[in-house]
């Protein structure tokens, strides 16, 4: 392909001038004409580094920002070309008309594209066919007489993989002449600090209309006053703020660097436990209690003192959409050394009277529930409500599987979920919180397909055939995050799944783990998203949900990989080839399906976790 074939031709009247002036010029008496001034070259591409992530960046199907590979700085964008869409990624900048600009980046990647239509001349696009490392594109074009916009794009090619582009420019006068980015912001300080808040304040920038807000050099948030309050902090932890001012002509530079030290957990709401008492560190286990398997049954008062959080499964309901939950004990039929109510009621307050936390688990394999009505969401609260009256417990954990929770082709904003049985749960769990109070126990054990997997798909809105759990819980998880005492993901008999790096991470090491742990703690896009950012948990809300024993489920790890995981996510070090973006001591601890496969491995799981944490139980 002729690299130029697209490059407009110098126009006939151009050179006729030049030369007339030229012969003008060259007689005695004739002096230049002075010209209109012109606004100075400068790269008007806003953003075209990404650092920003994907702001002021359209992209279509998977575009992303990707922390490796990049040609500079610290990220870059990917996207991959699938089916009819090739991965197309836009920004529209204001120019002058009659101005000549020039199109750079660099790329990788088979069948990159980097060009600019409605240039009101002839478009242009440059590209290469391979470019296994960093290859630079360069292209040219003038404006039309008329033409005030127009469009930057990058694409790859149908089915030829993904793609990569990094350090874009356009070079050329802005659109808005004489105006340029604003100073670096000034002034800026921070005011009240949390455990997990840091309020911020600056000085204002004269010409500024926004202003973004950057943590330890990664943007935070995009604010239009003078201050911000940044949540979702880990306590007893130092963090670098930078304010930067934003115009339509660009950012400033950054502004003076604030160093702030959250302050440590208190032990109230927010703190340790969330109110409810729970130890710095905490063992979680599900106790098979209306059921018996390979595993046997375990007896409430067999239950070692290790366990922090005992939760009895399953609280199944009547029927998949009454929203009425039922518990039933395991029957003496398939549990002959099962006790009777009076003497599990009594075990159940002696473990309180000891510390731990019993709650009813509503859900499993079995028990799919869907509050597809309000009136379903009234029966699942009265019903719960019974359960734990009946038996004096402490609390709730969510372990909706199968399709219980199914997002909405149009619901595609996890801040504002429109699906009723989310909507519906939601409710559910705020009516309950708020009838027992601040010491009610709040849990969830999604599977990282509801989860994590909202990294790179949300739902079905956007991303067409994808499976519409993929992330459902997101919703509840956030609507709810300030009464939830634990999240404690499954991350077992689960596929691979997609890490802040990009790369997917597979069962069966520490390495996976760390990565899905250290998204919960970090935060992420939602469906590539830059601008629908899932906010971090607080390192005190989060356990880690692995299989006791071989015989539990797909996905266990020794304990060697345990304590690999913990270390790394603890102390930042017996790290693998996942590179975590904190270190998280408060992490709160390890769940496990189950108390009855540990018992039936000789408690492997739970000695290896006392002697971690120096428990000597």
């Amino acid at each position: 392909m002729d690299r130029d074939r697209h490059r407009p031709a110098r126009p006939v009247k151009r050179r006729l001038l030049a030369a007339l002036t030229a012969t003008l010029l060259a007689l005695p008496g004739v002096t230049a004409l002075a010209s209109p001034a012109r606004a100075a070259d400068a790269d008007i591409l806003r953003n075209g580094g990404f650092e920003a992530g994907l702001d002021n960046w359209t992209c279509s199907g998977s575009g992303t920002t990707v922390k490796s590979p990049v040609h500079s700085g610290s990220s870059a964008l990917q996207a991959t070309p699938a089916g009819s869409d090739n991965a197309q990624c836009t920004q529209t900048v204001s120019v002058q008309p009659n101005s000549q600009y020039t199109l750079s980046g660099h790329v990788r990647g088979s069948y990159v594209y980097l060009g600019a239509s409605g240039t009101g001349t002839t478009d242009v696009s440059t590209w290469t066919q391979s470019a296994p490392d960093w290859q630079q594109l360069t292209t040219t074009f003038r404006t039309g007489a008329d033409t005030t916009k127009v469009t930057v794009y990058t694409h790859g090619w149908y089915g030829t993989g993904a793609y990569h582009a990094d350090d874009l420019s356009l070079v050329g006068p802005g659109g808005n002449t004489g105006q340029q980015p604003p100073a670096a912001p000034t002034g800026l300080k921070t005011g009240t600090v949390t455990s997990t808040s840091v309020v911020l304040s600056w000085s204002p920038v004269a010409d500024a209309t926004s202003y973004t807000v950057y943590r330890d050099g990664t943007k935070d948030r995009a604010v239009t006053g003078t201050s911000a309050t940044i949540t979702g902090l880990s306590p007893s932890t130092s963090y670098g703020f930078q304010v930067a001012a934003v115009n339509a002509a660009g950012e400033s530079a950054k502004s003076a660097t604030v160093t702030a030290k959250t302050a440590a957990d208190s032990g109230g709401p927010g703190g340790p436990g969330g109110g409810t008492d729970l130890p710095a560190h905490a063992l979680v286990g599900y106790l098979h209690a209306s059921f018996a398997n390979g595993a046997g049954y375990t007896r409430m008062a067999d239950v070692p003192d290790s366990w922090d959080v005992i939760d009895l499964a399953f609280g199944e309901p009547a029927s998949v959409t009454s929203g009425d939950i039922r518990f039933n004990r395991c029957p003496v039929t398939e549990c002959p050394n099962v006790e009777s109510d009076a003497e599990f009621k009594a075990a159940i307050k002696a473990k309180q009277a000891a510390g731990k936390k019993v709650l009813i688990s509503i859900g499993g394999q079995n028990g799919q529930v869907q509050l597809t009505t309000t009136a379903a969401r009234d029966t699942f609260v009265s019903s719960v409500s019974k359960i734990i009256d009946t038996y004096g417990l402490d609390g709730l954990d969510i372990d909706f599987e199968g399709h219980s929770l199914s997002l909405n082709a149009n619901d595609t904003d996890f801040r504002n979920p429109t699906t009723p049985v989310i909507v519906n749960l939601i409710s559910a769990l705020k009516t309950l919180k708020g009838k027992y109070g601040s010491k009610f126990v709040l849990t969830m054990a999604p599977e990282t397909f509801f989860v994590q997997m909202g990294y790179q798909y949300y739902g079905t809105g956007k991303w067409g055939g994808q499976d519409p759990r993929c992330g459902a819980y997101l919703p509840v998880i956030h609507a709810l995050r300030d009464d939830l005492t634990l999240l404690h993901v499954q991350d077992y008999n689960s596929g691979p799944i997609m890490g802040l790096d990009n790369q997917y991470h597979s069962m069966g090491g520490a390495d996976f783990h760390i990565a899905m742990t250290d998204m919960l703690l970090t935060g992420f896009p939602v469906a590539g998203d830059a601008t629908n950012v899932f906010p971090p948990l607080r390192p005190d809300q989060v356990a880690i949900g692995m299989p006791a024993s071989t015989n539990a489920g797909n996905g266990y790890v020794s304990p060697s990989e345990v304590t690999k995981a913990l270390d790394c996510l603890t102390k930042k070090t017996n790290c693998g080839s996942y590179a975590t973006h904190g270190t998280w001591p408060a992490l709160r601890g390890l769940m496990t399906w189950s108390v009855n496969w540990d018992r039936f491995g000789g408690w492997q799981f739970q000695k290896n976790f006392d002697a971690y944490f120096g428990r000597g139980r």
